[in-house]
């Protein structure tokens, strides 16, 4: 994810040249160390998970297990050579993460916009990681700049994420006892039924729910990094997908920014309690985009890219990424109407 953060300028002439200095000169003095921590944390985390679904999927057990793998960080430091099973899914959903951004990273220089390294987000979660994003520091020149930064993370993440996808479905199988079996089911992405017909089966010639593969770390890997391009494809606020839409349609983006929340507001109770915090999210960062100079129209080439990026979004999004986590619909109307009286 790219962040852009509007240079806060002064009127007065004097304050916006040393204001523009102090920008420029934090800009060009990253802070190495932090970056590098932040990375090697975010491998480690990466790695004790990656080890524990790796050894589930040795050893025929469930992929997860709320109450014993949840981060399994002392059972890992038990046995600490143990984290070698972890390369397979650490280095996948790292080399996705760092596609991404370094795709953003890299148009954005190429553009002369100043812009950070990567910063990973390493967490004790079931996948070891919230991700990475970027910061932008300066001025977006046009909104030219703009849409090439936006696109290039997806599309660059994808690049890495649809191989990887194809050699984890390869590596799974067909075991619908063991794949149900798991504590935390995973909603699948359009792209995932299709390529399920991948996965090892000898007794089964019949096309098959993809719930019943048991998928492989590396794919469960391509899983991560594709939800994750399909989160920053939403479009609103200065997620990635907002970047787009406003470099498309400037004018819209407030207000396809101020739908989007309310459909996430709308599918939370029922898909994914989730999309509350998404909603959250866009309400943080505001629907308001930083203003970025018009520039004449996008081309071929842009518009080319839209489609990608509109159809990368369809092939990796699932409303429902976990199934069974929705708020039973009873309770939900419950609710309502006991708000309601209160507020009579």
């Amino acid at each position: 994810m790219a962040q852009y953060l509007e240079p806060a300028v002064s009127s007065s002439p004097e304050i916006s040249l040393r204001q523009a200095h102090e920008l420029a000169l934090a800009a060009s003095q990253p802070r190495y160390w932090l970056h590098g921590l932040l990375l090697i944390a975010t491998c480690f985390t990466t790695l004790v998970v990656g080890a524990q679904l790796q050894l589930n999927f040795l050893h025929n057990q469930p992929a997860f297990s709320l109450d014993e793998s949840l981060f399994p960080l002392v059972s890992m430091m038990r046995h600490p050579a143990q984290l070698v099973l972890g390369i397979p899914f650490a280095a996948t959903l790292m080399l996705i993460l760092l596609a991404h951004e370094l795709g953003h990273y890299i148009t954005a220089r190429r553009y002369g916009v100043q812009a950070s390294l990567p910063y990973f987000i390493p967490a004790p979660t079931l996948i070891g990681t919230l991700g990475a994003f970027i910061r932008i520091r300066s001025r977006i020149p046009s909104r030219h700049a703009l849409f090439d930064i936006g696109v290039a993370g997806p599309i660059a993440g994808f690049v890495v994420a649809l191989p990887a996808l194809v050699w984890g479905t390869l590596l799974s199988c067909w075991e619908p006892n063991l794949a149900r079996a798991s504590e935390l089911q995973l909603g699948y992405p359009q792209l995932f039924r299709l390529l399920a017909p991948l996965a090892q089966h000898s007794a089964v010639r019949a096309p098959f729910p993809v719930a019943d593969i048991y998928f492989h770390p590396v794919a469960i890997a391509a899983w991560v990094g594709m939800f994750a391009t399909a989160l920053n494809l939403l479009p609103g606020g200065q997620l990635d997908g907002g970047h787009l839409i406003y470099a498309l349609w400037p004018r819209a983006h407030k207000w396809i920014s101020r739908a989007l929340v309310v459909a996430l507001l709308g599918m939370s109770p029922f898909l994914w309690p989730g999309w509350l915090l998404w909603a959250g999210v866009l309400l943080s960062f505001g629907g308001r985009h930083p203003y970025v100079p018009p520039a004449e129209g996008l081309g071929r080439m842009r518009g080319a890219l839209a489609v990608l990026a509109l159809l990368i979004f369809l092939l990796s999004f699932t409303p429902v990424p976990f199934p069974g986590t929705a708020l039973d619909p009873g309770q939900v109307k419950h609710g309502a109407v006991r708000l309601l009286r209160f507020f009579r």
